[in-house]
């Protein structure tokens, strides 16, 4: 299954400003259209369910509860899917397509067990001290394990490249939620927020389930080599380590902000700072094209040359090695230039419109105050994943976790020293995260592209390690015969 760059290329080839829009929307569709789908439906309940009339504290119950069930369940997933990621890649490469359905059962299982595990006493907690109705906790715990399988099998339509097929399951997914929460409120006469959490549960319920029969309809033959997966989570910790760090970064200076004296407690379990949660995503939206322009760049541009290198080392000469190695790593200084121009300009358009605008929708005060420097961090995060994603292909497992770790641990100090600043400088922790990270990954790739040849040619092992006798030196004896 090809990628979207084939798709990208022939439309961008036209070279007019026309193909330039379609491409920039086909991009929006096969990358970010789910999260926007997600937060259409959000939106279109509240608005024609007169989410307004809710007492404050039920809005607020609801509100925390999609907050955390999208926050934490992307968590639980984050120290699986870049492994299981690699497993998929190399089973393809090497056409074993039998061994996808144990690596989708393992890393399924895995997931779900530490979700249960997260997810489990935090409800436990909200129904015994927060007197939350059992009912409404049950709900928003299958809501929770729901996405999680959400996200998991997508990470295997992603790999496939089945990107329309993501965004169409999201479509009807969200369609039934809204049809269903109209069915329950206006007829059935369900309360407003339990119609609404009901009905986004059996939405993400049913995109699960869509996503898991493409998967079995792809892949229908079993090898039963489980052990084989295992073995990955060994051999690849780095992986593990790096994702996990990446995804807690983004949110750790949440969480710093919610140990302040800003923080709300919302039935004496669910912990928010509405303005700054609020600005976060606000900044993370401004921003989120980024990871829309880089995919698509990539899957056009720097792909290429990257397989032009992988068969120059393979059967190519010493010259065509190098010179595949110089245009490699050309094309991969001007992508990252490219993609930081072109989101400096579409962050700052979307930046100024939001400041314009959004205060005659009720968006002000404090969350527009702390918003510009949240927006600074996250256009050199998406930056800095850039770069991550740079590492990855030249399997720089070291350069990987040292990014991850300078990031998340300098966004979290940072924002517990910009916690004790005025309101426009909140965010300045995760812009000194972001850049510190940026950096490292920068300095990395330098190094990489200095040292590459050593990387690619010297880390190999002609003999298996083992441990045992020593064998002896002697290699022949004539005597011996």
């Amino acid at each position: 299954m090809a990628g979207i760059g084939v798709k990208l290329t022939n439309i961008y080839k036209k070279n007019t400003l026309t193909t330039d829009i379609i491409g920039a929307g086909y991009s929006m569709v096969v990358t970010i259209a789910p999260m926007l789908l997600v937060i259409g439906a959000l939106m279109i309940m509240e608005y024609f369910l007169d989410f307004s009339s809710v007492g404050y504290v039920t809005r607020e119950l609801f509100s925390c509860t999609v907050l955390y069930i999208f926050i934490f369940s992307l968590l639980t997933a984050s120290p699986f899917n870049s492994v299981l990621s690699k497993y998929m890649s190399d089973v393809i490469y090497e056409e074993t397509y039998e061994d996808i359905l144990p690596c989708y059962y393992v890393g399924m299982f895995l997931n779900i067990s530490l979700s249960a595990l997260v997810g489990i006493p935090f409800c436990i907690r909200e129904y015994l001290v927060g007197k939350v109705d059992i009912i409404y906790v049950f709900t928003g715990y299958c809501g929770y394990i729901a996405l999680v399988l959400v996200f998991y099998s997508m990470l295997y339509l992603s790999i496939c490249k089945d990107y329309k097929k993501i965004s169409f399951f999201f479509a009807m997914g969200m369609t039934v939620t809204v049809l269903l929460s109209f069915l329950l409120v206006k007829v059935f006469y369900w309360s407003i927020t339990y119609g609404m959490l009901f009905s986004l549960t059996i939405g993400f319920w049913l995109i699960a389930c869509l996503e898991m029969s493409v998967v079995r309809s792809y892949f229908k033959e079993n090898s039963g080599k489980y052990r084989r997966v295992l073995g990955y989570f060994k051999e690849y910790w780095p992986l593990v380590v790096t994702n996990f760090l990446y995804t807690l970064g983004l949110y750790v200076h949440n969480f710093v902000f919610w140990t302040t004296d800003l923080h709300m407690i919302v039935v004496k379990s669910f912990v928010c700072v509405t303005t700054y949660d609020m600005a976060t995503c606000l900044a993370m939206f401004t921003n989120i094209s980024a990871s829309v322009i880089f995919i698509s760049r990539v899957e056009m541009y720097f792909h290429d040359r990257y397989k032009a290198y992988s068969e120059a080392v393979i059967g190519g000469r010493g010259a065509d090695i190098d010179i595949t190695k110089k245009r490699m790593f050309c094309t991969l200084s001007e992508e990252l230039m490219s993609l930081a121009r072109i989101q400096f300009i579409i962050t700052l358009v979307i930046f100024l419109l939001c400041m314009i605008f959004l205060p005659q929708f009720g968006f002000g005060g404090m969350t527009l105050r702390i918003y510009p420097c949240l927006a600074a961090g996250y256009f050199i995060l998406f930056l800095m994943y850039a770069e991550i994603i740079f590492l990855y292909y030249f399997n720089d497992m070291k350069g990987c976790v040292l990014t991850g770790l300078a990031f998340c641990l300098i966004t979290m100090t940072g924002s517990m020293i910009s916690s004790h600043f005025t309101e426009i400088w909140y965010g300045a922790g995760l812009v000194a995260g972001s850049f510190a990270g940026w950096t490292v990954a920068y300095r990395r790739l330098q190094w990489m592209e200095k040292h590459l040849d050593i990387h690619i040619f010297c880390n190999g092992h002609l003999l298996k390690k083992k441990k045992g006798d020593c064998p002896s030196p002697k290699v022949f004896d004539r005597y011996e015969q």
